[in-house]
């Protein structure tokens, strides 16, 4: 009876033994598993400093026609996209006003040429002389303001790109019509304070206009305005562009590339960089000479190709994760692989 005893115990104890040495064996296997990596040094060298703005396409001079006075639209004489040169005829409005002006002006120089030959004869004095003349002066400035209000003509060749009016209505608080001139055309960029020093009129620059893709178009720096915005710490940009086969129109989007030189920067390869879920911030892991990785936050400069600009979070000559992230937090332990 004490023998059966003995071994149901020993069996028991040796089932408890067993059990245990699988659950450790298991916990063991578990502790010992080391994430697999792929990893890639990275170092410094120049940097092209670019940097892309956008802009619309302006008129580089921009003329409202419109009367000094309100009046009734007889003739209309060009369209929206039509092009128009300096000194042509564009709007012919009421008549009326001019014509009796005309008639007032008319009977001044009759009046006028009397007291001139009484004048010759001693009829009248200086002083009468001196009056009829004014008169005169002062008929012949209304009627040829009137005659300038009633005849609108083009101060600037460009192209019309607005029609506020259509023949028969009064004019009113807006321009009848709308001329750019678009050759040269202009845009204005914002620049920050740091880069304001490096800005020089004359400088050339890269333009590229959404309606024609890629393609790259020549821009000079024409004027550095002197006085920056108090809110966003910015100084205006005007750049030119020549336009000379007018291709360019006032009000499309463009991207202007201004360069600032160049400087030392790492670059790291496009799969080490790691956004952070929720959050703007971006991050790389770095390894550690222990074998361990660290997770530091970056601030990324320019992208080209499959590679970004690092200004800060690793050092030039540094292992970079570019494979197995995703298994890994600050401090885990790799292998690294081929």
């Amino acid at each position: 009876m004490k023998t059966r005893q003995f071994i149901a115990l020993a069996s028991i104890v040796l089932m408890a033994s067993s059990c245990g040495s699988k659950s450790e064996n298991a916990s063991t296997t578990q502790e010992v598993e080391i994430p697999k990596v792929k990893v890639a040094q990275v170092d410094s060298r120049e940097v092209a400093q670019e940097t892309e703005y956008t802009a619309n396409v302006e008129g580089y001079a921009k003329n409202n026609i419109a009367p000094q006075a309100n009046l009734r639209i007889v003739k209309i004489m060009a369209e929206v996209g039509d092009r128009v040169n300096k000194g042509q005829m564009l709007v012919q409005l009421d008549g009326v006003t001019l014509n009796q002006m005309k008639l007032a002006l008319d009977n001044q120089q009759i009046e006028f040429d009397r007291v001139n030959e009484l004048y010759k004869v001693g009829g009248v004095s200086k002083s009468e002389w001196d009056t009829s003349k004014m008169n005169l002066e002062v008929k012949q400035t209304q009627y040829d303001n009137a005659l300038e209000n009633a005849m609108l003509r083009a101060p600037l060749s460009g192209v019309v790109t607005a029609r506020n009016y259509d023949v028969g209505d009064m004019t009113g608080q807006q321009p009848v019509l709308v001329v750019q001139q678009d050759q040269p055309v202009k845009l204005v960029v914002n620049v920050s304070e740091e880069n304001y020093p490096l800005l020089k009129k004359g400088q050339k620059v890269v333009v590229k206009l959404d309606t024609y893709g890629s393609e790259e178009f020549e821009g000079v720096i024409s004027i550095v305005y002197p006085e920056a915005d108090a809110t966003t710490h910015t100084l205006p940009v005007e750049v030119q562009m020549k336009n000379a086969d007018r291709r360019v129109r006032p009000g499309m989007f463009a991207r202007v590339t201004i360069s600032y030189g160049v400087k030392s920067r790492v670059v790291v390869p496009d799969q080490a960089v790691v956004k952070q879920v929720g959050a703007g911030d971006y991050y790389v892991y770095v390894l550690k000479g222990d074998g361990t990785v660290s997770y530091n936050k970056v601030e990324l400069g320019r992208r080209f190709e499959n590679e970004y600009e690092v200004l800060s979070g690793v050092d030039n000559g540094a292992t970079v994760v570019v494979a197995g992230q995703n298994k890994l937090v600050e401090g885990t332990k790799v292998e690294v692989i081929d």
